[in-house]
Protein backbone atom coordinates (compact mmCIF):
# COMPACT_ATOMS: atom_id res chain seq x y z
CA UNK A 1 0.00 0.00 0.00
CA UNK A 2 1.30 3.67 -1.11
CA UNK A 3 2.76 5.69 2.07
CA UNK A 4 -0.44 8.11 1.30
CA UNK A 5 -2.35 5.58 2.26
CA UNK A 6 -0.86 5.13 5.89
CA UNK A 7 -1.69 6.89 9.56
CA UNK A 8 -0.49 7.64 12.48
CA UNK A 9 -1.48 6.25 15.66
CA UNK A 10 0.02 7.48 19.12
CA UNK A 11 2.57 8.80 16.92
CA UNK A 12 3.29 5.75 15.24
CA UNK A 13 3.11 5.38 11.38
CA UNK A 14 0.77 2.68 10.54
CA UNK A 15 1.00 0.84 7.12
CA UNK A 16 -1.75 -0.61 5.43
CA UNK A 17 -4.54 -0.23 7.81
CA UNK A 18 -7.28 -1.50 5.79
CA UNK A 19 -5.48 -5.51 5.95
CA UNK A 20 -7.63 -7.57 7.01
CA UNK A 21 -6.34 -10.12 10.17
CA UNK A 22 -8.90 -11.82 11.57
CA UNK A 23 -10.69 -12.69 8.26
CA UNK A 24 -13.59 -14.23 10.05
CA UNK A 25 -14.74 -11.36 11.84
CA UNK A 26 -13.36 -8.54 9.23
CA UNK A 27 -10.69 -7.17 11.76
CA UNK A 28 -8.18 -5.29 10.36
CA UNK A 29 -4.51 -3.68 11.37
CA UNK A 30 -6.43 -0.23 12.39
CA UNK A 31 -9.59 -2.07 14.42
CA UNK A 32 -6.25 -4.05 16.32
CA UNK A 33 -4.59 -0.56 16.95
CA UNK A 34 -7.79 1.03 18.29
CA UNK A 35 -8.42 -1.96 20.22
CA UNK A 36 -4.65 -1.92 22.01
CA UNK A 37 -5.47 2.30 22.28
CA UNK A 38 -8.95 1.46 24.33
CA UNK A 39 -7.07 -1.31 26.91
CA UNK A 40 -3.41 0.32 26.85
CA UNK A 41 -3.89 1.89 30.10
CA UNK A 42 -5.11 -1.71 32.17
CA UNK A 43 -2.65 -3.89 30.11
CA UNK A 44 0.57 -1.88 30.23
CA UNK A 45 1.12 -2.44 34.14
CA UNK A 46 1.10 -5.96 33.31
CA UNK A 47 3.61 -6.06 30.19
CA UNK A 48 5.75 -3.31 30.31
CA UNK A 49 9.44 -3.35 30.76
CA UNK A 50 9.24 -7.39 30.58
CA UNK A 51 11.55 -9.46 28.03
CA UNK A 52 8.74 -10.46 25.82
CA UNK A 53 8.25 -13.36 23.14
CA UNK A 54 5.94 -12.09 19.94
CA UNK A 55 3.67 -14.26 18.10
CA UNK A 56 3.90 -12.53 14.02
CA UNK A 57 1.56 -13.01 11.81
CA UNK A 58 2.00 -10.15 8.78
CA UNK A 59 -0.15 -11.50 6.52
CA UNK A 60 -3.10 -12.18 9.25
CA UNK A 61 -4.34 -15.29 11.45
CA UNK A 62 -4.99 -17.83 8.61
CA UNK A 63 -1.09 -17.25 7.01
CA UNK A 64 2.12 -18.11 8.19
CA UNK A 65 2.76 -16.98 11.73
CA UNK A 66 6.08 -17.23 13.68
CA UNK A 67 7.50 -16.05 17.14
CA UNK A 68 10.14 -13.70 17.57
CA UNK A 69 11.81 -13.83 20.62
CA UNK A 70 15.13 -11.65 19.47
CA UNK A 71 15.63 -7.58 18.20
CA UNK A 72 16.34 -8.08 14.35
CA UNK A 73 16.25 -5.89 11.26
CA UNK A 74 13.24 -3.84 11.12
CA UNK A 75 12.55 -3.75 14.98
CA UNK A 76 10.96 0.08 15.42
CA UNK A 77 12.39 1.91 17.65
CA UNK A 78 9.42 2.36 19.96
CA UNK A 79 10.32 -1.05 21.05
CA UNK A 80 13.46 -1.43 23.44
CA UNK A 81 16.26 -3.75 23.63
CA UNK A 82 17.82 -5.56 26.76
CA UNK A 83 20.76 -7.40 27.73
CA UNK A 84 19.71 -10.68 29.31
CA UNK A 85 22.53 -12.94 31.07
CA UNK A 86 22.94 -16.41 29.29
CA UNK A 87 21.15 -15.54 25.94
CA UNK A 88 23.59 -14.40 23.03
CA UNK A 89 20.63 -11.82 21.57
CA UNK A 90 19.04 -9.27 23.10
CA UNK A 91 15.40 -9.80 24.15
CA UNK A 92 12.70 -7.25 23.21
CA UNK A 93 10.86 -5.51 25.50
CA UNK A 94 7.57 -2.43 25.33
CA UNK A 95 7.76 0.43 26.98
CA UNK A 96 4.90 2.50 26.25
CA UNK A 97 1.64 2.89 24.28
CA UNK A 98 3.58 3.88 21.38
CA UNK A 99 5.25 0.17 21.94
CA UNK A 100 1.86 -1.54 21.75
CA UNK A 101 1.16 -0.01 18.56
CA UNK A 102 4.84 -0.89 16.91
CA UNK A 103 3.76 -4.06 17.37
CA UNK A 104 0.49 -3.97 15.60
CA UNK A 105 2.20 -2.52 12.83
CA UNK A 106 4.72 -5.25 12.86
CA UNK A 107 1.57 -7.69 12.60
CA UNK A 108 1.84 -8.97 15.99
CA UNK A 109 -1.34 -10.97 17.12
CA UNK A 110 -0.03 -12.75 20.66
CA UNK A 111 2.31 -10.65 23.33
CA UNK A 112 4.14 -13.46 25.81
CA UNK A 113 6.25 -11.53 28.47
CA UNK A 114 7.93 -13.10 31.15
CA UNK A 115 7.18 -13.45 34.72
CA UNK A 116 10.33 -11.20 35.56
CA UNK A 117 11.23 -7.81 34.58
CA UNK A 118 13.82 -6.36 32.85
CA UNK A 119 16.45 -4.91 35.72
CA UNK A 120 15.82 -8.48 37.52
CA UNK A 121 15.47 -10.78 34.93
CA UNK A 122 16.75 -14.19 37.03
CA UNK A 123 13.65 -13.17 39.72
CA UNK A 124 10.62 -13.84 38.48
CA UNK A 125 7.20 -11.80 40.34
CA UNK A 126 4.66 -14.02 38.86
CA UNK A 127 3.56 -18.02 39.35
CA UNK A 128 1.80 -19.80 36.38
CA UNK A 129 -0.72 -22.52 36.79
CA UNK A 130 -1.47 -22.98 33.24
CA UNK A 131 -4.99 -25.40 33.00
CA UNK A 132 -5.63 -27.00 29.54
CA UNK A 133 -8.61 -29.04 29.43
CA UNK A 134 -8.24 -32.86 27.67
CA UNK A 135 -11.05 -34.43 25.23
CA UNK A 136 -14.06 -34.69 26.94
CA UNK A 137 -14.03 -31.69 29.37
CA UNK A 138 -15.92 -28.58 29.24
CA UNK A 139 -15.25 -25.32 30.59
CA UNK A 140 -16.87 -25.43 34.39
CA UNK A 141 -14.43 -28.61 34.68
CA UNK A 142 -11.56 -26.14 34.23
CA UNK A 143 -13.43 -23.13 36.19
CA UNK A 144 -13.83 -25.57 39.32
CA UNK A 145 -9.92 -26.76 39.06
CA UNK A 146 -9.19 -23.58 39.13
CA UNK A 147 -11.22 -22.73 41.95
CA UNK A 148 -9.87 -25.90 43.79
CA UNK A 149 -6.30 -24.85 42.75
CA UNK A 150 -6.99 -21.23 44.61
CA UNK A 151 -8.28 -22.71 47.69
CA UNK A 152 -4.95 -24.98 48.24
CA UNK A 153 -2.74 -22.05 47.08
CA UNK A 154 -4.27 -20.16 49.95
CA UNK A 155 -4.01 -22.96 52.30
CA UNK A 156 -0.28 -22.32 52.03
CA UNK A 157 -0.64 -18.64 52.52
CA UNK A 158 -0.42 -17.24 48.19
CA UNK A 159 -3.31 -15.21 47.30
CA UNK A 160 -4.19 -16.02 43.07
CA UNK A 161 -5.68 -13.79 40.50
CA UNK A 162 -7.36 -15.85 37.62
CA UNK A 163 -7.31 -14.57 33.57
CA UNK A 164 -8.79 -16.99 30.80
CA UNK A 165 -6.03 -17.84 28.36
CA UNK A 166 -7.75 -16.72 25.33
CA UNK A 167 -8.62 -20.30 24.28
CA UNK A 168 -9.99 -23.15 26.28
CA UNK A 169 -8.35 -23.03 29.67
CA UNK A 170 -7.85 -20.66 32.91
CA UNK A 171 -4.48 -18.93 33.84
CA UNK A 172 -4.23 -19.08 38.21
CA UNK A 173 -1.35 -16.70 39.05
CA UNK A 174 0.06 -16.00 42.03
CA UNK A 175 2.16 -12.55 42.16
CA UNK A 176 5.89 -13.01 44.49
CA UNK A 177 8.40 -10.59 45.87
CA UNK A 178 11.00 -10.84 43.80
CA UNK A 179 13.32 -12.85 46.31
CA UNK A 180 13.45 -15.98 44.36
CA UNK A 181 15.08 -17.85 41.45
CA UNK A 182 13.65 -19.34 38.55
CA UNK A 183 14.38 -22.81 39.53
CA UNK A 184 13.19 -22.61 42.67
CA UNK A 185 9.75 -21.34 41.65
CA UNK A 186 9.91 -23.79 38.84
CA UNK A 187 10.48 -26.35 41.25
CA UNK A 188 7.44 -25.46 43.78
CA UNK A 189 4.90 -24.92 40.37
CA UNK A 190 6.38 -28.71 39.74
CA UNK A 191 5.58 -30.56 43.37
CA UNK A 192 2.42 -28.58 43.80
CA UNK A 193 1.03 -30.09 40.72
CA UNK A 194 2.55 -33.35 41.10
CA UNK A 195 0.63 -33.52 44.56
CA UNK A 196 -2.32 -32.74 43.16
CA UNK A 197 -2.19 -35.04 39.94
CA UNK A 198 -1.54 -37.27 42.92
CA UNK A 199 -4.33 -36.92 45.03
CA UNK A 200 -6.69 -36.87 42.39
CA UNK A 201 -5.46 -38.45 39.37
CA UNK A 202 -8.78 -39.13 38.19
CA UNK A 203 -8.98 -34.81 37.50
CA UNK A 204 -5.46 -33.97 36.84
CA UNK A 205 -2.09 -34.76 35.46
CA UNK A 206 1.27 -33.18 34.80
CA UNK A 207 2.60 -35.17 31.71
CA UNK A 208 1.98 -33.33 28.58
CA UNK A 209 0.55 -36.68 27.12
CA UNK A 210 -2.36 -36.49 24.55
CA UNK A 211 -3.08 -39.86 25.32
CA UNK A 212 -3.73 -39.63 28.69
CA UNK A 213 -5.04 -36.26 28.55
CA UNK A 214 -8.75 -37.07 27.88
CA UNK A 215 -10.91 -36.69 30.31
CA UNK A 216 -8.11 -34.93 32.39
CA UNK A 217 -6.89 -31.49 32.89
CA UNK A 218 -3.07 -30.88 32.37
CA UNK A 219 -1.76 -28.81 34.98
CA UNK A 220 0.81 -26.63 32.70
CA UNK A 221 3.57 -25.94 35.28
CA UNK A 222 6.46 -25.19 32.85
CA UNK A 223 5.32 -21.53 32.34
CA UNK A 224 7.68 -20.51 35.32
CA UNK A 225 10.64 -20.82 32.89
CA UNK A 226 12.33 -17.67 31.34
CA UNK A 227 11.98 -19.31 27.84
CA UNK A 228 8.19 -21.02 28.22
CA UNK A 229 6.09 -17.94 28.60
CA UNK A 230 2.45 -17.67 28.87
CA UNK A 231 0.28 -15.05 27.13
CA UNK A 232 0.02 -11.61 28.58
CA UNK A 233 -3.18 -10.50 29.92
CA UNK A 234 -5.44 -8.43 27.09
CA UNK A 235 -3.16 -10.21 24.64
CA UNK A 236 -4.88 -11.16 20.98
CA UNK A 237 -4.85 -14.67 20.28
CA UNK A 238 -4.04 -15.74 16.86
CA UNK A 239 -7.09 -17.43 16.72
CA UNK A 240 -10.55 -18.17 15.37
CA UNK A 241 -13.33 -15.42 16.99
CA UNK A 242 -10.38 -12.87 17.99
CA UNK A 243 -10.15 -13.77 21.28
CA UNK A 244 -8.29 -11.90 24.30
CA UNK A 245 -6.73 -13.36 27.34
CA UNK A 246 -9.15 -11.49 29.76
CA UNK A 247 -8.33 -11.27 33.46
CA UNK A 248 -10.84 -11.77 35.99
CA UNK A 249 -12.73 -11.44 39.42
CA UNK A 250 -12.55 -14.74 40.85
CA UNK A 251 -16.36 -13.80 41.51
CA UNK A 252 -16.67 -14.32 37.53
CA UNK A 253 -15.10 -17.43 37.70
CA UNK A 254 -18.00 -19.62 37.63
CA UNK A 255 -19.55 -22.49 35.40
CA UNK A 256 -21.53 -19.88 33.18
CA UNK A 257 -18.28 -18.40 32.58
CA UNK A 258 -17.72 -18.36 28.36
CA UNK A 259 -14.20 -17.69 27.33
CA UNK A 260 -15.20 -16.85 24.13
CA UNK A 261 -17.08 -13.94 24.79
CA UNK A 262 -14.34 -11.92 25.44
CA UNK A 263 -12.78 -10.74 21.91
CA UNK A 264 -11.32 -7.58 20.67
CA UNK A 265 -14.62 -6.16 20.35
CA UNK A 266 -16.05 -7.11 23.85
CA UNK A 267 -13.02 -6.15 26.15
CA UNK A 268 -13.18 -2.12 25.61
CA UNK A 269 -16.45 -2.37 26.33
CA UNK A 270 -15.98 -4.73 29.12
CA UNK A 271 -13.60 -2.95 30.84
CA UNK A 272 -15.32 0.88 30.69
CA UNK A 273 -18.19 -0.87 32.66
CA UNK A 274 -15.90 -2.21 35.08
CA UNK A 275 -14.00 0.76 35.22
CA UNK A 276 -11.03 -0.81 36.96
CA UNK A 277 -8.79 -3.74 35.76
CA UNK A 278 -9.22 -6.37 38.09
CA UNK A 279 -5.56 -7.28 38.36
CA UNK A 280 -5.05 -4.10 39.72
CA UNK A 281 -4.62 -5.75 43.43
CA UNK A 282 -1.82 -7.42 41.80
CA UNK A 283 0.86 -5.17 42.49
CA UNK A 284 0.20 -4.59 46.10
CA UNK A 285 0.40 -8.10 47.25
CA UNK A 286 3.59 -9.22 48.78
CA UNK A 287 3.85 -12.72 49.24
CA UNK A 288 6.58 -15.35 49.05
CA UNK A 289 6.95 -19.10 48.66
CA UNK A 290 6.02 -21.09 51.64
CA UNK A 291 8.51 -22.38 54.02
CA UNK A 292 8.95 -26.14 54.63
CA UNK A 293 6.21 -27.01 51.79
CA UNK A 294 6.69 -30.82 50.93
CA UNK A 295 4.82 -32.42 47.96
CA UNK A 296 2.78 -35.35 49.31
CA UNK A 297 -0.40 -37.38 48.95
CA UNK A 298 -3.23 -35.40 50.10
CA UNK A 299 -3.42 -32.06 51.24
CA UNK A 300 -0.70 -29.74 50.95
CA UNK A 301 1.97 -29.25 54.06
CA UNK A 302 1.00 -25.63 55.73
CA UNK A 303 3.84 -23.66 55.64
CA UNK A 304 4.85 -22.49 58.90
CA UNK A 305 4.56 -18.94 57.73
CA UNK A 306 0.98 -17.96 58.46
CA UNK A 307 -1.24 -18.72 55.75
CA UNK A 308 -3.88 -15.93 54.59
CA UNK A 309 -7.78 -16.83 53.98
CA UNK A 310 -8.75 -17.14 50.25
CA UNK A 311 -9.33 -13.42 49.07
CA UNK A 312 -12.86 -12.21 48.55
CA UNK A 313 -13.50 -11.10 44.88
CA UNK A 314 -14.36 -7.57 44.71
CA UNK A 315 -18.13 -7.54 43.13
Amino acid sequence: MADKEAIEIAGVRLTSPDKVLFPEQGITKHELADYYMAVAEVMLPHVRNRPITLVRCPAGRQKKCFYQRHAGSGVPPELGEVEVPGFEEPYLYLRDLPGLIAIVQMGVLELHPWGACKDRPDRPDRMIFDLDPGEGLSFPDVVQAALDIRGRLAALGLETFAKTTGGKGIHVVAPLERRHAWPEVKQFAKAFSAELAKAQPERFLTRNSKAERKGKIYIDYLRNDPTSTAVAPYSTRARAGAPVSTPLDWSEVRPQLDPSAFTIRSVPERMRKLGRDPWAGIFQVKQRLPSGYEAQAGSPRRSRRPSRAAPTATP
